[in-house]
């Protein structure tokens, strides 16, 4: 098995696996530990498929163009099944990933933002791709009645007070002008 684990496969599973995780877990560990431990592995498997992003690119993920990149991004998760993508830049120490359609988010309605795997995964390839730390915050969320699923990213700085901002009751467009 650990043979495995350093190598990048990919299988295909039912999109209802996120949903069945995300209870098992949390009916096991509890709901905190539950959203910790799905960001953990989101965040593992998102560092490993960079690799796998990066073999994609027409060169250097640091020489392409910005637009060329996120298309790259968004090309990269619809191939998979994960949903269309749409990137903007919402401040400028933060970005937002938008996807009307993002699997994790289409599982049993939720009072919480559910796409715990997913912000992990995102991170975790964005941070590999940057060579540096980007923390991912789900801002919207179609489990919990969104019209889509929306991950803030950006710097941890950037990104813990635009969460803070969030939990104060701030609506997104309010907190992100207040950075």
């Amino acid at each position: 098995m650990d043979a495995l684990r350093g190598a990048y496969r990919e299988i295909a599973v039912p999109a209802s696996v996120f949903g069945h995780l995300r209870d098992a877990v949390a009916k096991e560990a509890g709901p905190l530990l539950a959203i910790r431990a799905l960001h953990a592995a989101g965040y593992a498997a998102g560092s490993a498929a960079a690799d796998e992003f990066r073999s994609s690119l027409d060169g250097d993920v640091t020489a392409i163009p910005a637009d060329a990149f996120w298309a790259g991004v968004t090309a990269f998760f619809s191939r998979r099944g994960w949903g269309t993508l749409t990137h903007e830049v919402v401040h400028e120490a933060v970005g937002t990933l938008t996807s009307p359609d993002w699997v994790e988010g289409g599982g049993p309605k939720s009072d919480d933002a559910s796409c715990s795997f997913s912000t992990g995964f995102l991170s975790g390839m964005l941070t590999s791709l940057a060579g540096g730390p980007i923390a991912v915050l789900e801002v919207s969320c179609r489990a919990r009645g969104d019209g889509h699923c929306s991950f803030a990213f950006g710097n941890a700085s950037a990104i813990h007070d635009l969460y803070g901002k969030l939990v104060e009751g701030a609506e997104l467009s309010g907190a992100l002008a207040s950075l």
